[in-house]
């Protein structure tokens, strides 16, 4: 029986090829940041609040300005063919059933247009930027076309982080599994190379590490579409991307798959919600929520929402769309749980009560 994300984790690796669970499991070097990123959650201890009706709560919010039942995000990811046969197109409907909304990643294994068809809920597409910036433009405008709400711009990856599970395994797709979003480029397949990681040399070749903040205006301004900045950490770069428009930022490790030793994304949050939320910018968080009790943890340090990774491939790999609908309900029902227990009954009471649920 699994009645958690952990037992879900548990029979995912057991499923999975190895070569493909080290690919989704992993990260950065010593994977010190992965580690951290989900023991951050076990330092947050949080104050309830008694002697209140709890009777009827509602998980409920809204993502700049769409309303979703859950504040559990279904965060980008590649490859999802590997974990099961229907990939992206599955995920999408299990989000969609939860009530979820998904981040759609421009190295999926199945193109945008098909997954916005079989999406049952609302959309954003994350963004890598090539360096010929007419692939990036064409996808941008796929992506407005195909009505994907939002542009999800990746800014921690200027290289890829040293992942050595993939050296050792020499990462790879299949032949018959191919990147949906850019076979019109010809940039759909990954390079094969003894003693290395295709998606890391997929990246040096092509995509731009010369990103700068003008870019972030120059999505704006060439997709129509609001721009949220995923991978900050600093509050220094919270400003800046204020200052350029984002409508949003996820504070975002990339779960531990680049700079290892960086800052545990839990305890960079209130640092960036701190900049950014007196500016209406929405933040959001990812890496490490493994129980409803964390959302409720980001939310009270200033989080809008959760974005949730590895957790939704482990459901996909084990029962497609109804693994993801089930792992995102399991925590969606955990957060609905928790805060009875804390005393508040709506995303905006937990926002509203903040740091006063945390005890210091």
């Amino acid at each position: 029986m699994r009645i958690s994300l952990a037992d879900y984790e548990r029979d995912a690796a057991d499923s999975l090829e190895p070569m493909v669970h080290g690919y989704y499991a992993g990260g950065a070097d010593d994977e010190e940041t992965l580690r951290e990123n989900r023991a951050a959650f076990g330092r947050i201890r949080l104050l309830p609040r008694v002697l209140r009706p709890v009777s009827h709560r509602s998980t409920e919010t809204t993502l700049l300005g769409t309303p979703v039942a859950t504040p559990v995000m279904v965060a980008p990811m590649a490859f999802q063919r590997l974990a099961h046969p229907d990939g992206e197109l599955a995920t999408a409907r299990g989000a969609g059933v939860a009530g979820a909304l998904m981040v759609t990643s421009t190295l999926a294994t199945a193109p945008l247009e098909d997954v916005a068809a079989a999406a049952a809920g609302p959309l954003w597409f994350q963004l890598y930027v090539y360096r010929d910036r007419e692939v990036t433009r064409r996808l941008v405008e796929r992506a407005r076309e195909a009505g994907y709400r939002a542009l999800v711009l990746t800014v921690d990856t200027p290289i890829l982080g040293n992942r050595e599970r993939e050296i050792r395994s020499g990462f790879r797709i299949p032949d018959h599994l191919s990147l949906g979003n850019l076979e019109g480029e010809g940039h759909h397949r990954l390079p094969g190379e003894v003693g290395a990681s295709g998606l890391a040399l997929y990246a040096h070749r092509l995509l731009d590490p010369e990103l700068t903040w003008k870019d972030v205006e120059w999505l704006r301004a060439v997709s129509g579409l609001p721009v949220v900045v995923k991978g900050v950490v600093h509050p220094d770069d919270a400003r800046l991307a204020v200052e350029a428009g984002a409508a949003g930022i996820v504070v975002s490790n990339h779960g531990g798959r680049q700079l290892d030793g960086a800052v545990a994304t839990l305890d960079a949050l209130p640092g960036v919600a701190a900049v950014a939320a007196p500016h209406g910018v929405e933040v959001y968080v990812d890496g490490g929520v493994r129980r409803g009790v964390d959302v409720l943890r980001a939310q009270a340090l200033g989080a809008r929402a959760v974005l949730v990774g590895r957790p939704v491939l482990w459901g996909l790999t084990l029962e497609g769309a109804e693994g993801v609908t089930r792992v995102l309900d399991i925590l969606t029902r955990e957060l609905s749980r928790a805060m009875a227990l804390c005393g508040v009954t709506t995303a905006q009471a937990v926002r509203e009560e903040g740091a006063g649920l945390i005890a210091r």
